[in-house]
């Protein structure tokens, strides 16, 4: 975490958001009157703001909020965050999440205090994390076939089939084993939370730079999950002899086909995520409330 910087950094606000959604309609409504109140220039995503009746507004495209703006503010779910991280890291503008969904690790804002603490971070008092993101390439005979990226995790599956994949793990291009499971998540630290966890994964505190590798019902119950650099290099190598049509995914958002003989390569994307926090921000607050970890005992 870092020192704010000025708060006239933030004069140009981004505002993105779920769609088919009334609370985040609701919460848009509120935010850009405030913002409008406060004399800030706002654009909001078009898609957005041709699904709020009457809101007047300057509207811009993804990419053009991602140039234009100093701050992208997003209203919705984790879900919601996750798609704006992808489409929006190669800008490195800083997100800031007020939380229209259900759990909220990432997007920590309440509605219900959405105006003082929006107010705070505009004014520079804030906490700001980096968090980096994954790339994937799936390449076919030497040739690379399709990408993507990801904030929580890249998941090799097997799509609509309850068949085992045999697959190869190389790192750095040495070889680590061959396996037979439902799969492997490869997972940032923000994302060590979500598939990750309920695959049995460990919790890793988003400001360590590693990949965390947890299989997905193993054959062999003596693979474990692995805890690597962020800087290693990754590929996966489908073995020839399955029978199914694996998928990998991109944050369980955007999906990518893989056949028998392609190979999954996933690295670190260059680019990363600058994601705001209240300036009390505690991790592990989160964690006990989300996670219903135990609160302190009595007198202590």
């Amino acid at each position: 975490m870092t020192k704010p910087p000025h708060p006239e950094t933030f004069e140009k606000i981004g505002i993105l958001g779920r769609l088919d959604s009334d609370s985040v309609v609701h919460s848009v409504q509120r935010l850009t009157q405030l913002l409008a109140e406060h004399d800030r220039p706002f654009s909001v995503d078009e898609p957005l703001a041709e699904a709020i009746p009457g809101l007047r507004c300057n509207r811009k495209s993804r990419d053009e909020i991602g140039d234009w703006a100093d701050l992208i503010i997003v209203v919705g779910g984790d879900g919601t965050l996750l798609g704006a991280a992808r489409d929006l890291a190669p800008f490195e503008k800083p997100l800031l999440g007020i939380n229209r969904g259900r759990l909220g690790f990432l997007t920590d804002i309440m509605p219900f205090e959405m105006e003082d603490r929006v107010l705070e971070v505009l004014n520079g008092h804030y906490v700001i994390e980096d968090r980096f993101l994954l790339e994937a390439k799936v390449k076919r005979d030497g040739q690379m076939i399709s990408t993507g990226r990801a904030l929580n995790d890249v998941v090799l599956h097997p799509g609509q089939s309850i068949r085992m994949i045999e697959f190869e793990l190389y790192i750095n291009n040495q070889f680590v084993y061959s396996q037979r499971s439902d799969g492997l998540i490869i997972s940032t630290p923000t994302g060590s939370t979500a598939y990750a966890l309920s695959a049995g994964g460990p919790l890793v505190h988003p400001g360590l730079n590693t990949m965390i590798l947890v299989p997905m019902f193993p054959h062999s119950l003596n693979n474990r999950p692995l805890v690597v650099g962020a800087d290693a290099q990754l590929r996966i190598h489908v073995g020839p002899e399955n029978a199914t049509k694996p998928q990998v995914s991109c944050d369980a958002q955007n999906h990518m086909p893989i056949e028998a003989n392609d190979e999954l390569w996933v690295c670190q994307y260059p680019h990363k995520l600058h994601l705001l926090h209240p300036a009390d921000h505690n991790y592990y607050e989160i964690c006990r409330t989300k996670l219903g970890w135990g609160s302190k005992l009595e007198g202590s």
